[in-house]
């Protein structure tokens, strides 16, 4: 079995008793960064075999883990915080082993991008989940394919480049498109700052944000203005 174990993004009680459960059981667990992982098993006495896995190597350790599980070992996968798979390594892996049949199990747990929707205040009926866009190769263009969105959406961003992405989606959308910025989810310093997007800039301008970023943008609404019938 291969067991995708969502990890705290903060605070250290957002663990479940299942997924220590699991780490402790299982016969290896595949960590992103094993010092990080390394912190995370310690707290809580977990002492398991480590090894790495992350997005630079997957590729490689793959075909390896995939044997071992098709020798009847269980496996688990985390990453340095959150659900794996979810803008973190994790996707290749199951790819594989679902192709090899495998049976994957995912443990509902930890992400950062749900607790800043829902604290957004912005509709969360329906919403689009965007990740990091592309640096450079096709930011522009991704970002006009996502102009007339009606869902929600919900960005990641690094603190030094969060006003970047701001004035971009204010440039492509418009200064007004409602949004939320959330940082720090589940740590000590977490807030949630509201309001349109140029209020966002104004304010993360004069106050550089620390801490990881999630970014909720409001989806185009619809156009209700109705027009007066010709008499």
């Amino acid at each position: 079995m291969l067991y995708i174990v969502p990890t705290p993004v903060g605070n250290m009680e957002d663990m479940t008793l299942r997924a220590i459960r699991l780490l402790k059981e299982a016969d290896l667990v595949l960590a992103e960064d094993t010092r990080t992982s390394g912190i995370l098993l310690k707290h809580f006495d977990i002492q398991n075999r480590l090894m790495s896995h992350h997005k630079f190597n997957e590729h490689g350790t793959s075909a390896a883990v995939v044997e071992r599980l098709k020798a009847g070992e269980n496996v688990a996968l985390i990453s340095d915080a959150g659900t794996p798979g979810i803008s973190d390594p994790g996707f290749y892996l199951v790819r594989e082993a679902v192709a090899a049949g495998i049976e994957v199990q995912t443990l509902p747990g930890a992400t950062a991008c749900i607790p800043a929707l829902v604290s957004s205040g912005l509709p969360c009926d329906r919403f689009c989940f965007e990740g990091f866009l592309p640096q450079k190769k096709g930011r522009q263009s991704h970002l006009e394919s996502i102009r007339d969105e009606p869902r929600t959406m919900v960005f990641y961003e690094s603190p030094y480049r969060l006003v970047k992405l701001l004035q971009q989606l204010a440039e492509a959308m418009s200064p007004e498109r409602k949004a939320s910025v959330s940082r720090e989810i589940s740590k000590i310093h977490e807030e949630s700052v509201r309001g349109t997007l140029e209020e966002l800039i104004a304010h993360f301008t004069q106050t550089p944000p620390k801490g990881e970023i999630v970014v909720v943008v409001a989806g185009k609404q619809k156009d209700k203005t109705i027009k007066q019938k010709e008499i």
